[in-house]
């Protein structure tokens, strides 16, 4: 055998060592060590000079070099000898030699006998000697394809040094730490890598993993050129099993659940809202003609629509996907049926290609459209049974809200009792809104379609006015009652006063004072994010009421917006068969849509009723020591809380379990919103995401929906908290989204302008009655408007024009 041995002809571990031999297996696989040969162990037996060394200096060039140790046993699956041999650095070709004899030397130290008698076992022996090539590195460090203290395998560790990584290697200076997974995660003011270069070493030691079949433990460097690997060894740490393969796709998508529940939403409200979506959409189905059999194979999927992400609320799509491929007819038009789930980009052809049956063909689409048939016909019966339906609802709801039950005073056991009374009787009960939201959603899209067709923008605009400005819809009402005491408080004179003093202000003004109270007896339970558990209800803090009071004292009369009785004969002189059918259509459509909100309403009220009960159930574990303040009971779930007094809770020590949900929520509360949309593979519960950068759009006009006529030209206000933010009046509200909590800024808008939201969004029917100009659905509003900037909102076209951008 020859005493110098080339680069591609080391691959021996017997004649070469571990390391030589694995750094000649990199480079036959494309990686980029940096050039070398070996010195036999043989080589050192004798004291002469090698021959041939100078020719092989020559070949590796002008030098300087690296010379280190490759032990047969050296860098092996079992042990690695990190650290027991001389390695010297910054060798001049003159002193190669004498620098290798020097690490053949320690293969025999006390260091190397001490550790083979602990370790490995067998006699000394001195290594092969590798000649390499040195790096100029400007850094390098180790770095290891699975966490050697954790023994997980999907994480890289990475730690790096300015300069040479010799002094990390020998423990004489600490490295900054770099763990890269799903994402990359490194020191707050990191000096020696970025993320990128991170990225890149994590790569290297994947791909070192993937040649060997084992993770290994890497050292690296870069220089001018670029990064290099040094060496690669098996990582000797026990660690964990490597986890079986789990492609399976989750999609998380906020476009829509966004304007329900925005921003932070606490464990309670997310588990509360779990429950109420999966007793619905299960009861929606059944409405629809799915048999109760398939539904109950399906529970898991009605009991995962929603997901919570960085404490965010989203909705699980593949989950709603499975449940829309449940319904009849779905085979006949997938792509249609795909447009009821709403969101902004499509489903991928991998969930859409394997969930729900293919397109019918022949006898199966016969069959389909005969299951149609029967759902158009129950549906017929549903509307027919609407009335006696609702009715029964509001008793159910009158029942269970004014039973006397007063949370104030109760116990656990008894407020227990009482959430699960209501559960039963309205939660679990939700037909006459879930009834009349699905007939309204046809009855509004029919007749809309079909007064376009038959009388164009015209038609277009009488169902804009018929619906949306229906004077007995009780989302309205508010607006109405807070221009009345708006104009009270301005003919007292005491609008500065309400503005500095609150309530207090009222004093002595028993009129005011009423009607103040009366809007709390009734509109109590509203208030920004109503849906959420954890927001505070007008009646515990009426500010934001009386913010929106004296705005509306401040602000010009509005002419009340009068709904006049169509013109049906002007509008079809020539077919009474029309005028008849369109005249019932829009009257029973306008029925339904004042009936939504009626419902939605209640709803608010039945939210407010189960929120007084739970904080009540916090006071109560306060009181007990169970907690530290009653609204701690916000960071534990239904089942929690509720299993707390029943019997069936897993954890006594609930402090402990809110503190570390705290924790999770302060930490969430900071970072920025994720995106609209997070696609992730296997096990759904860590989601990660890459921020994306905010797309810039430079245009000076863009339309969306518009659903209250009118022209105005203003300063833009972009708000995203009306708790915290107000308008000066006369601004153009501009928001992602809005809630029956914006009253106070709505009262002081010229226009509104808003992310989110339909014809029949409460922005929309709000605006109507305020008789400002509205636009909804502008997705990016408040990044492409400048908080200040002039804006120009034509209510009737959607046209939202920037009057400061330039083209």
């Amino acid at each position: 055998m020859s005493p110098i041995i080339e680069q591609n002809a080391a691959l021996k571990v017997h004649e070469v060592g571990g390391k030589a031999a694995a750094l000649a297996r990199l480079a036959q696989h494309g990686f980029n060590p940096p050039a070398f040969f070996v010195l036999s162990p043989e080589v050192f037996e004798r004291a002469e000079r090698c021959d041939g060394l100078d020719a092989a200096l020559a070949k590796l060039g002008a030098g300087p070099f690296a010379v280190r140790s490759s032990a047969r046993q050296e860098d092996g699956a079992e042990h690695s000898h990190a650290g027991q041999f001389d390695t010297v650095l910054n060798v001049a070709a003159q002193d190669v030699w004498s620098a290798a004899n020097q690490v053949w030397q320690s293969g025999f130290s006390t260091t190397v006998e001490t550790y083979r008698k602990v370790k490995s076992g067998g006699a000394a022996e001195g290594p092969a000697v590798i000649v390499q090539n040195m790096i100029d590195a400007r850094a390098a460090g180790v770095a290891f394809s699975a966490d050697p203290v954790t023994g997980q395998r999907n994480k890289v560790v990475v730690s790096a040094i300015a300069g040479l990584g010799e002094r990390l290697v020998s423990g004489e200076e600490d490295g900054e730490s770099w763990t890269i997974g799903t994402s990359v995660s490194g020191p707050a003011s990191a000096t020696v890598l970025n993320a990128d270069q991170a990225q890149q070493i994590a790569d290297l030691a994947r791909r070192a993993e993937a040649v060997f079949g084992m993770p290994q433990d890497i050292e690296w460097a870069f220089d001018g050129a670029g990064l290099h690997i040094l060496q690669s060894r098996p990582i000797t740490t026990k660690l964990l099993p490597a986890a079986q393969p789990d492609n399976a796709l989750t999609i998380f998508d906020n476009s829509n659940i966004v304007e329900s529940y925005p921003g932070m939403v606490s464990p309670l409200t997310y588990s509360f809202a779990i429950d109420i979506y999966s007793h619905v959409y299960e009861a929606f189905v059944a409405l629809l003609g799915v048999p109760k059999a398939t539904i109950t194979a399906n529970s898991a999927v009605f009991g995962n629509m929603l997901g919570r992400i960085d404490g965010r609320v989203y909705y699980n799509l593949v989950n709603w996907y499975r449940a829309l491929a449940l319904l009849p007819g779905f085979s006949l038009n997938r792509t249609y049926m795909e447009t009821m789930m709403g969101v902004a980009t499509p489903m991928p052809a991998e969930v859409t290609d394997h969930i729900g049956p293919p397109p019918a063909q022949g006898l199966a689409r016969l069959r389909e459209y005969l299951k149609l048939a029967k759902v158009a016909g129950g549906l017929v019966w549903q509307a027919v049974q609407l009335p006696r339906t609702r009715a029964r609802f509001y008793d159910r709801l009158n029942d269970a809200l004014t039973s006397g039950f007063d949370p104030k005073t109760a116990g656990p056991t008894a407020l227990a009792a009482e959430y699960r009374r209501v559960e039963a009787s309205l939660l679990r009960r939700w037909d006459a809104p879930l009834v009349n939201d699905f007939l309204c959603m046809i009855a509004f899209g029919a007749s809309r379609n079909l007064m376009q067709k038959w009388l164009g923008d015209k038609g277009v605009l009488l169902h804009n006015d018929v619906m949306i400005g229906q004077g007995d819809i009780v989302s309205a009402e508010p607006a109405q009652r807070i221009a009345k005491m708006g104009k009270m408080v301005a003919d007292a004179g005491i609008v500065q006063a309400l503005r500095e003093h609150g309530r207090a202000a009222l004093a002595g003004h028993d009129a005011i004072a009423r009607e103040v109270q009366s809007y709390l007896d009734k509109f109590g339970d509203r208030c920004t994010e109503e849906l959420k558990l954890e927001s505070i209800p007008l009646s515990d803090d009426p500010a934001l009421l009386l913010q929106a009071i004296a705005a509306s004292a401040g602000r010009a009369p509005v002419p009340e917006h009068v709904v006049s009785a169509p013109d049906w004969t002007a509008f079809f002189p020539k077919n009474p068969i029309k005028r008849q059918f369109a005249r019932w259509l829009i009257g029973w459509t306008k029925a339904r849509v004042r009936d939504r909100e009626n419902l939605r309403f209640e709803r608010t009220r039945i939210f407010g009723y189960t929120r007084s009960v739970f904080l009540a159930l916090g006071r109560e574990f306060a009181a007990r020591d169970l907690l530290e303040t009653p609204r701690d009971i916000l960071y534990l779930t239904t089942q929690e809380a509720l299993g707390a007094v029943e019997g069936f809770a897993l954890s006594a020590n609930l402090k402990s379990i809110v503190a570390l949900r705290k924790a999770e929520d302060a930490a969430a509360a900071l970072r920025p919103d994720p995106p609209e949309r997070i696609e992730l593979r296997g096990p759904a519960i860590a989601p990660v995401w890459t921020d994306a950068a905010p797309e810039t759009d430079t245009a000076k006009t863009r339309t969306a929906t518009g659903c209250s006529a009118g022209r105005v030209t203003a300063k833009a206000r972009v708000i995203h908290d009306p708790r915290t933010q107000t308008l000066t009046p006369g601004d153009i509200l501009v928001a992602r989204h809005t809630d029956p909590g914006w009253i106070a800024v709505f009262a002081s808008a010229s226009a509104i302008v808003v992310e989110r939201g339909s014809l029949l969004s409460h922005s929309a029917i709000v605006a109507r009655e305020l008789g400002i100009p509205c636009v909804v659905g502008l997705k990016g509003a408040t990044q492409w408007i400048s908080d200040g900037e002039m804006i120009c909102v034509d209510g009737a076209s959607g046209c939202v024009e920037r009057c400061d951008a330039e083209l």
